[in-house]
């Protein structure tokens, strides 16, 4: 750490514990079901919507057959997925004209990378450039949650934590079980993928603020990224919002289990957020049972055993995750979103969302083309 001038990383902080949701939606042909490269025109026809504070709605991705749907700043999730309905009801009334339908899921099950057209930019570019193979077969989508955090100083203890329950929350969205036309045999392929990007996957575990701005310097002065948009971490501070945002969930297909796993994270970090306030020394655990709990929640999802405690103690991650939503019920009440945090439960009631997928699959004896009808049926509902 030695004497160099480390320039600091402003954190901007937010005054209350907001909520703001990114949903990447693809775009699929309404005949054959393969992706559409057809954003540009569906941006074109929506125009330049914007939230009540100004933030854009409708945002370009990486690919061209993706829109990524964008919230306002929310105090509830309840606002928050209020606020994506609408946009998508935009968003698909564009999409109607041009043939299209919307589709969400972490991979597609039979598209092929290869036919995908990038969204030309500078930092896309550079990001292709410098990644070359693995950055054009980053055929994947996800949603992001951002949860306000009042000090940087928090950021760090609150996000080591949350680490604990990464595997929860892979498992309980993870929806890429399948990959140009073949089952991986894993829950979430994209998490996976994901991370061999070389800015991307699990977050280090940095003791306080003062540490990330070390590790920021080191990155900028190196070129490994030129601003900290360029860090795709799983789990990442945004000091530019004042939040923590967090990028584990694979896409997801229905507004009730977005609203219900927004609910869970909302109340994980706000949860967190109080205990330090309280002067907790909060629950960490060691970087290689993190590491080993993400692949096994990628390849098992719901049928994870995973390791729960610094002792190396394990459990089913659904036997966990019930005491976990029991433990959050009290913030859950304070935030609102009661009722959206009970149905976290409901999903591996009904089968998570890659299990639903396979079953699909099966009973169309292997027609993919079935298993994104069934997706877009349930992101229409």
């Amino acid at each position: 750490m030695g004497g160099a001038r480390i320039e600091s990383v402003p954190f901007r902080g937010s005054p209350r514990p907001t909520i703001g949701i990114e949903w990447e939606i693809a775009l699929v042909d309404k005949v054959s079901r393969d992706l559409s490269n057809t954003a540009a025109a569906v941006f074109d026809s929506v125009g330049d919507l914007r939230a009540h504070d100004g933030t854009p709605q409708v945002t370009k991705e990486l690919l061209r057959n993706t829109v990524e749907l964008v919230t306002g700043v929310h105090d509830t999730v309840g606002g928050a997925v209020e606020d994506l309905s609408a946009t998508m009801g935009t968003v698909r009334r564009a999409a109607d004209l041009l043939g299209v339908d919307l589709f969400c899921a972490g991979t597609h099950p039979f598209a092929r990378w290869s036919t995908q057209q990038l969204t030309r930019s500078q930092h896309y570019d550079e990001l292709i450039e410098r990644t070359q193979w693995w950055g054009r077969q980053m055929l994947i989508w996800g949603v992001h949650v951002h949860v306000g955090v009042s000090h940087r100083n928090k950021v760090f203890p609150i996000l080591n934590s949350l680490l604990l329950s990464y595997p929860h929350l892979l498992a309980l969205s993870a929806s890429s079980p399948m990959w140009a036309g073949s089952d991986t045999g894993y829950a979430s392929n994209r998490a996976l993928m994901f991370q061999q990007l070389p800015t991307a996957g699990l977050p280090f575990q940095f003791e306080n603020w003062r540490q990330f701005e070390y590790f920021v310097h080191d990155e900028m002065k190196t070129g490994v990224f030129e601003q900290l948009g360029g860090m795709h971490w799983d789990i990442r501070p945004a000091p530019k919002w004042g939040t923590i945002e967090v990028r584990v969930c694979d896409g997801i297909s229905t507004r009730a289990e977005l609203a219900a796993l927004a609910a869970l994270i909302h109340c994980l970090v706000v949860n967190l957020d109080q205990r330090v306030e309280n002067g907790e020394q909060l629950p960490t655990l060691p970087p290689w049972h993190v590491q080993e709990n993400k692949w096994r929640a990628a390849r098992y999802g719901l049928d994870a055993i995973i390791i729960v405690d610094d002792d190396s103690n394990e459990r089913l991650v659904t036997d966990d995750l019930t005491e976990l939503l029991n433990r959050l019920e009290p913030t859950a009440k304070q935030l609102g979103c009661a009722d959206e945090l009970a149905m976290v439960a409901e999903i591996p009631q009904r089968g998570a969302c890659y299990q639903r997928q396979r079953k699909v699959a099966a009973a169309a004896q292997g027609d993919l083309v079935a298993v994104v009808d069934a997706l877009v049926k349930e992101l229409d509902q």
